[in-house]
């Protein structure tokens, strides 16, 4: 089977193509031949090795398509359902892949296999962003950096559901637009504003409530000035780097502050959990609360073109990987 593996840490250009033999299912475990392949950041700091991987190693934590064997006691899935995962195990650029059944959501009628890999890492990320993480409330204001991308459109529009106003962060005039079409009341272009300036001035001087940041190192600071009293700074990603440490007596200066550093994997450690979250994303695309954008394609085979133009912040939406 056709597999993309880095060969070692690096950029794009250490994603090679390799010949790998068709795995057999285990006890608990299922076959999954792709019929697509969530690409996200958390890929490239697998990459670069700010998330240390032993290499070389095949890289991708979602995907979607049919089951096409099930292991040893294997009773959540039979061969010919469909399947989707969002937070692994390592391994999803391929062909076919080996997941524990009880690490897989079960496609529902009416959902196909490409929004379902757009849709798991990210729509459970938003998910418990916003449902768990801190909950928002009808009237909540909050701002989303990033708002156009993967995660950042699906917060958008899951936030505006649930009653939220929303200010979004974008880098141009049209993702501006999109994130308009998915339900930011107000946008800011990043690259040309004061975000917490115009966080203060959109909201009374009062700031927001919650600031969902994956942007890490060029966001932080802003988003720490945009908070009101006793808000939280979800810091989720490092898109743009690390985010800095900081001195928890900063936190009581700037308003008895929340500060967390969250990651999804905590938040569906067992099946039911992951059942939960999944069901919750699955019932906010079926009502059409929430549309899963597909912003581009690239065959599996062209990995490394994917990943420049993720890291070029040349991508919309989701972005897919096809085998």
């Amino acid at each position: 089977m056709l597999a993309i593996q880095a060969v070692r840490t690096g950029g794009p250009e250490v994603l090679e193509a390799v010949d790998l033999p068709v795995p057999a299912p285990g006890p608990g475990e299922i076959l999954i031949r792709h019929e697509a392949i969530g690409l996200n950041f958390i890929d490239t700091y697998h990459r670069t090795g700010l998330y240390p991987l032993k290499m070389p190693a095949v890289l991708g934590l979602e995907g979607a398509g049919v089951v096409e064997a099930v292991g040893e006691g294997v009773t959540r899935f039979a061969v010919g359902d469909r399947a989707a995962y969002g937070n692994g195990p390592m391994g999803a650029y391929a062909e076919y892949h080996l997941v524990q059944a009880g690490r897989a959501a079960r496609i529902p009628t009416g959902v196909d296999s490409r929004t379902a890999a757009a849709a798991m890492l990210k729509g459970m990320t938003a998910e418990f962003l916003l449902r768990r993480c801190y909950p928002v409330k009808k009237g909540d204001a909050v701002l989303i950096h990033a708002a156009a991308g993967g995660v950042g459109s699906i917060l958008t529009q899951w936030a505006k559901a649930l009653g939220a106003k929303v200010i979004a962060t974008v880098g141009s005039q049209d993702k501006a637009e999109l994130a308009r079409a998915n339900g930011a009341d107000e946008v800011i272009l990043y690259r040309d504003e004061d975000v917490a300036a115009r966080v203060r001035a959109i909201t009374g001087g009062a700031g927001v409530r919650v600031v969902y940041d994956g942007v890490g190192a060029a966001t932080f600071e802003g988003s720490l000035a945009s908070l009101g009293r006793r808000g939280m700074l979800v810091s989720y990603g490092n898109a743009s780097g690390p985010a800095p440490a900081v001195a928890p007596l900063r936190l009581s200066q700037g308003g008895s502050l929340f500060l967390t550093r969250p990651t999804l994997f905590d938040y569906v450690t067992t099946t039911e959990e992951l059942d939960e979250s999944a069901g919750a994303l699955f019932e906010v695309i079926g009502s059409g609360a929430v549309k899963i954008e597909i912003g581009q394609t690239f065959p599996l085979a062209q990995a490394r073109q994917a990943h420049e133009a993720l890291e070029a912040r040349a991508t919309t939406g989701s972005t897919l990987l096809i085998p």
